[in-house]
Protein backbone atom coordinates (compact mmCIF):
# COMPACT_ATOMS: atom_id res chain seq x y z
CA UNK A 1 0.00 0.00 0.00
CA UNK A 2 1.38 2.86 -0.99
CA UNK A 3 1.90 5.88 1.46
CA UNK A 4 0.57 9.41 0.68
CA UNK A 5 3.08 11.86 1.89
CA UNK A 6 2.66 15.89 2.85
CA UNK A 7 0.10 17.46 5.19
CA UNK A 8 -3.31 14.98 4.90
CA UNK A 9 -5.47 17.03 7.13
CA UNK A 10 -4.74 20.75 5.37
CA UNK A 11 -5.50 18.69 2.20
CA UNK A 12 -8.88 17.22 3.44
CA UNK A 13 -9.38 21.08 5.09
CA UNK A 14 -8.69 22.66 1.07
CA UNK A 15 -11.20 20.06 -0.49
CA UNK A 16 -13.72 20.83 2.12
CA UNK A 17 -13.72 24.06 2.09
CA UNK A 18 -13.92 23.83 -1.46
CA UNK A 19 -17.09 21.80 -1.36
CA UNK A 20 -18.52 24.38 0.81
CA UNK A 21 -18.01 27.28 -1.55
CA UNK A 22 -19.87 25.62 -4.07
CA UNK A 23 -22.82 24.48 -2.22
CA UNK A 24 -23.05 27.92 -0.94
CA UNK A 25 -22.38 29.41 -4.71
CA UNK A 26 -25.59 27.53 -5.51
CA UNK A 27 -27.49 28.51 -3.35
CA UNK A 28 -26.61 32.82 -2.84
CA UNK A 29 -25.02 33.85 -6.35
CA UNK A 30 -27.41 34.42 -9.32
CA UNK A 31 -24.92 32.75 -11.96
CA UNK A 32 -23.86 30.07 -10.17
CA UNK A 33 -27.40 28.35 -8.79
CA UNK A 34 -28.99 28.83 -12.74
CA UNK A 35 -25.74 26.23 -14.10
CA UNK A 36 -26.20 23.41 -15.67
CA UNK A 37 -24.15 20.36 -16.44
CA UNK A 38 -24.97 21.18 -20.07
CA UNK A 39 -24.06 25.04 -19.27
CA UNK A 40 -20.69 24.54 -17.84
CA UNK A 41 -19.43 21.85 -20.44
CA UNK A 42 -18.17 24.32 -22.82
CA UNK A 43 -16.27 26.40 -20.09
CA UNK A 44 -14.66 23.16 -18.29
CA UNK A 45 -13.88 21.72 -21.81
CA UNK A 46 -11.97 25.93 -22.16
CA UNK A 47 -10.36 25.06 -19.09
CA UNK A 48 -8.82 21.83 -19.92
CA UNK A 49 -7.40 23.57 -22.74
CA UNK A 50 -5.83 26.47 -20.77
CA UNK A 51 -4.50 23.85 -18.79
CA UNK A 52 -2.58 22.02 -21.76
CA UNK A 53 -1.35 25.55 -22.80
CA UNK A 54 0.19 26.07 -19.13
CA UNK A 55 1.81 22.87 -19.62
CA UNK A 56 3.42 23.07 -22.72
CA UNK A 57 4.57 26.53 -21.78
CA UNK A 58 6.24 24.88 -18.33
CA UNK A 59 4.26 27.69 -16.35
CA UNK A 60 3.70 25.78 -12.77
CA UNK A 61 2.30 28.60 -11.51
CA UNK A 62 -0.32 28.29 -14.39
CA UNK A 63 -0.72 25.15 -14.03
CA UNK A 64 -1.46 24.99 -10.68
CA UNK A 65 -4.32 28.18 -10.97
CA UNK A 66 -5.73 25.95 -14.05
CA UNK A 67 -6.51 22.99 -12.22
CA UNK A 68 -7.92 24.46 -9.36
CA UNK A 69 -10.23 25.54 -11.87
CA UNK A 70 -10.35 22.08 -13.19
CA UNK A 71 -11.33 20.69 -9.66
CA UNK A 72 -14.05 23.63 -9.04
CA UNK A 73 -15.78 21.99 -12.30
CA UNK A 74 -15.57 18.68 -11.12
CA UNK A 75 -17.13 20.04 -7.49
CA UNK A 76 -19.41 21.78 -9.25
CA UNK A 77 -20.83 19.49 -11.29
CA UNK A 78 -20.82 17.16 -8.65
CA UNK A 79 -22.85 19.17 -6.94
CA UNK A 80 -25.64 19.95 -9.59
CA UNK A 81 -25.48 15.85 -9.79
CA UNK A 82 -26.16 16.03 -6.10
CA UNK A 83 -28.70 18.33 -5.97
CA UNK A 84 -30.87 15.57 -8.80
CA UNK A 85 -30.33 12.58 -6.48
CA UNK A 86 -28.11 11.19 -9.59
CA UNK A 87 -24.81 11.27 -7.39
CA UNK A 88 -22.40 13.70 -5.40
CA UNK A 89 -18.82 13.60 -4.86
CA UNK A 90 -18.46 10.98 -2.83
CA UNK A 91 -19.82 8.31 -5.54
CA UNK A 92 -17.22 10.26 -7.87
CA UNK A 93 -14.53 9.86 -5.66
CA UNK A 94 -15.30 5.92 -4.88
CA UNK A 95 -16.42 5.42 -8.44
CA UNK A 96 -12.56 6.22 -9.68
CA UNK A 97 -10.66 4.77 -7.00
CA UNK A 98 -13.08 2.07 -7.24
CA UNK A 99 -11.86 1.89 -11.65
CA UNK A 100 -8.20 2.39 -10.52
CA UNK A 101 -7.67 -0.31 -8.63
CA UNK A 102 -9.55 -2.89 -11.45
CA UNK A 103 -7.26 -1.63 -14.08
CA UNK A 104 -3.83 -2.13 -12.25
CA UNK A 105 -4.29 -5.83 -11.32
CA UNK A 106 -0.22 -5.54 -11.62
CA UNK A 107 -0.49 -3.54 -8.30
CA UNK A 108 -3.85 -3.99 -6.63
CA UNK A 109 -3.66 -8.37 -7.79
CA UNK A 110 -1.65 -10.59 -8.90
CA UNK A 111 -1.51 -9.99 -12.36
CA UNK A 112 2.34 -10.00 -14.34
CA UNK A 113 3.71 -7.55 -16.13
CA UNK A 114 7.06 -6.57 -18.16
CA UNK A 115 6.89 -3.22 -18.57
CA UNK A 116 4.44 0.02 -19.23
CA UNK A 117 3.21 -1.79 -22.82
CA UNK A 118 1.71 -4.71 -20.95
CA UNK A 119 0.41 -2.09 -18.50
CA UNK A 120 -1.46 -0.31 -21.48
CA UNK A 121 -2.90 -3.68 -23.49
CA UNK A 122 -3.99 -4.80 -20.29
CA UNK A 123 -5.86 -1.34 -19.45
CA UNK A 124 -7.60 -1.71 -22.77
CA UNK A 125 -8.82 -5.71 -22.52
CA UNK A 126 -9.97 -4.55 -18.77
CA UNK A 127 -11.78 -1.14 -20.31
CA UNK A 128 -13.82 -3.50 -22.57
CA UNK A 129 -14.77 -6.04 -20.45
CA UNK A 130 -16.05 -3.55 -17.54
CA UNK A 131 -17.60 -1.24 -19.97
CA UNK A 132 -19.49 -4.14 -21.78
CA UNK A 133 -18.42 -2.74 -25.52
CA UNK A 134 -18.43 -4.87 -28.34
CA UNK A 135 -15.46 -2.94 -30.23
CA UNK A 136 -12.21 -1.92 -29.59
CA UNK A 137 -12.81 1.48 -30.76
CA UNK A 138 -16.18 2.09 -29.46
CA UNK A 139 -14.58 4.67 -26.43
CA UNK A 140 -13.10 6.86 -28.23
CA UNK A 141 -15.56 10.08 -28.09
CA UNK A 142 -16.87 11.41 -31.53
CA UNK A 143 -16.16 15.08 -30.20
CA UNK A 144 -12.36 14.64 -30.24
CA UNK A 145 -10.27 16.75 -32.35
CA UNK A 146 -9.19 14.36 -35.16
CA UNK A 147 -5.77 14.54 -34.41
CA UNK A 148 -6.16 13.71 -30.91
CA UNK A 149 -9.23 11.56 -32.35
CA UNK A 150 -6.10 9.93 -34.90
CA UNK A 151 -4.08 9.48 -32.17
CA UNK A 152 -6.21 7.52 -29.84
CA UNK A 153 -7.51 5.02 -32.26
CA UNK A 154 -3.96 3.82 -32.83
CA UNK A 155 -3.21 3.49 -29.62
CA UNK A 156 -6.31 1.63 -28.92
CA UNK A 157 -5.56 -0.68 -31.64
CA UNK A 158 -2.37 -0.91 -30.73
CA UNK A 159 -3.80 -1.75 -26.99
CA UNK A 160 -5.50 -4.87 -28.99
CA UNK A 161 -1.79 -6.09 -30.86
CA UNK A 162 -2.77 -4.30 -33.90
CA UNK A 163 0.50 -2.34 -34.65
CA UNK A 164 3.81 -2.38 -36.82
CA UNK A 165 6.10 -4.69 -35.57
CA UNK A 166 8.89 -2.52 -35.57
CA UNK A 167 8.55 1.37 -35.38
CA UNK A 168 10.83 2.19 -38.42
CA UNK A 169 8.49 0.19 -40.73
CA UNK A 170 6.12 2.86 -40.53
CA UNK A 171 8.54 5.10 -42.85
CA UNK A 172 7.70 3.37 -45.43
CA UNK A 173 4.12 3.59 -45.41
CA UNK A 174 4.32 6.93 -45.01
CA UNK A 175 6.32 7.76 -48.11
CA UNK A 176 3.54 5.35 -49.78
CA UNK A 177 0.97 8.22 -48.76
CA UNK A 178 3.00 10.87 -49.58
CA UNK A 179 3.66 9.31 -52.94
CA UNK A 180 -0.13 8.83 -53.42
CA UNK A 181 -1.29 12.21 -52.52
CA UNK A 182 1.01 14.02 -54.79
CA UNK A 183 -0.17 11.82 -57.83
CA UNK A 184 -3.97 12.53 -56.75
CA UNK A 185 -2.50 16.85 -56.63
CA UNK A 186 -0.75 16.31 -60.40
CA UNK A 187 -4.53 15.12 -61.32
CA UNK A 188 -6.16 18.12 -59.73
CA UNK A 189 -8.70 15.51 -58.05
CA UNK A 190 -9.24 17.46 -55.03
CA UNK A 191 -11.40 14.58 -53.68
CA UNK A 192 -9.07 12.11 -54.21
CA UNK A 193 -6.60 14.29 -52.96
CA UNK A 194 -8.60 15.47 -49.39
CA UNK A 195 -8.26 11.88 -48.90
CA UNK A 196 -5.16 10.94 -49.53
CA UNK A 197 -3.91 14.06 -47.13
CA UNK A 198 -6.06 12.41 -44.71
CA UNK A 199 -4.00 9.43 -45.16
CA UNK A 200 -0.84 11.09 -44.81
CA UNK A 201 -1.58 12.81 -41.35
CA UNK A 202 -2.61 9.56 -40.42
CA UNK A 203 0.32 7.81 -41.53
CA UNK A 204 2.79 10.58 -39.51
CA UNK A 205 1.03 10.24 -36.48
CA UNK A 206 0.96 6.83 -36.72
CA UNK A 207 4.79 7.32 -36.91
CA UNK A 208 5.14 10.08 -34.31
CA UNK A 209 3.44 7.40 -31.56
CA UNK A 210 5.49 4.70 -32.31
CA UNK A 211 8.70 6.95 -31.44
CA UNK A 212 7.12 8.60 -28.49
CA UNK A 213 5.91 11.39 -29.54
CA UNK A 214 2.71 13.47 -28.77
CA UNK A 215 1.96 14.66 -32.06
CA UNK A 216 -0.71 17.52 -30.82
CA UNK A 217 2.20 18.62 -28.47
CA UNK A 218 4.34 18.52 -31.56
CA UNK A 219 2.02 20.59 -33.32
CA UNK A 220 1.31 22.84 -30.99
CA UNK A 221 4.81 24.07 -29.91
CA UNK A 222 5.40 24.42 -34.11
CA UNK A 223 2.13 26.78 -34.14
CA UNK A 224 4.07 28.77 -31.16
CA UNK A 225 7.59 28.69 -32.92
CA UNK A 226 5.46 30.47 -35.74
CA UNK A 227 3.87 32.55 -34.18
CA UNK A 228 6.70 33.71 -32.44
CA UNK A 229 9.22 33.90 -35.29
CA UNK A 230 6.49 35.49 -37.48
CA UNK A 231 5.51 38.13 -34.88
CA UNK A 232 9.51 39.29 -34.75
CA UNK A 233 9.16 39.62 -38.58
CA UNK A 234 5.89 42.30 -37.78
CA UNK A 235 7.55 44.22 -34.96
CA UNK A 236 11.12 44.40 -37.11
CA UNK A 237 8.98 45.91 -39.97
CA UNK A 238 6.95 48.48 -37.89
CA UNK A 239 10.18 49.61 -36.39
CA UNK A 240 11.54 50.67 -40.01
CA UNK A 241 8.35 52.70 -40.22
CA UNK A 242 7.05 49.57 -42.89
CA UNK A 243 3.85 46.77 -42.72
CA UNK A 244 4.81 43.36 -43.83
CA UNK A 245 2.61 43.67 -46.63
CA UNK A 246 5.16 46.41 -47.52
CA UNK A 247 8.07 44.18 -47.72
CA UNK A 248 9.12 41.97 -50.69
CA UNK A 249 9.52 38.01 -50.18
CA UNK A 250 13.20 38.39 -49.73
CA UNK A 251 12.83 40.81 -46.86
CA UNK A 252 10.55 39.02 -45.30
CA UNK A 253 12.58 35.79 -45.46
CA UNK A 254 15.83 38.18 -44.46
CA UNK A 255 14.01 38.50 -41.19
CA UNK A 256 12.43 34.94 -41.12
CA UNK A 257 15.63 33.96 -40.47
CA UNK A 258 16.74 36.63 -38.38
CA UNK A 259 13.87 35.34 -35.88
CA UNK A 260 15.12 32.03 -36.17
CA UNK A 261 19.05 32.67 -35.38
CA UNK A 262 17.62 34.45 -32.05
CA UNK A 263 15.52 31.64 -30.94
CA UNK A 264 18.65 28.91 -31.71
CA UNK A 265 21.19 31.03 -29.94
Amino acid sequence: MGKITGDIERRKEAFADLLEIIATLRVECPWDKKQTLESLRALTVEEVYELGDAILSNDLQGVKQELGDIIMHVVFCARIGEESGAFDIADVLEGICSKLRYRHPHVYGEVKVSDEHDVSRNWEQLKLKEKGRKRVLEGVPAALPSMVKAYRVQDKARGVGFDWKKPEEVWEKVREELQELETEMLRGDRERAEEEFGDVIFSVINAARLHGVNPENALEKTNRKFINRFNYMEDQARASGRLLPDLSLDEMEKLWQEAKNRAEA
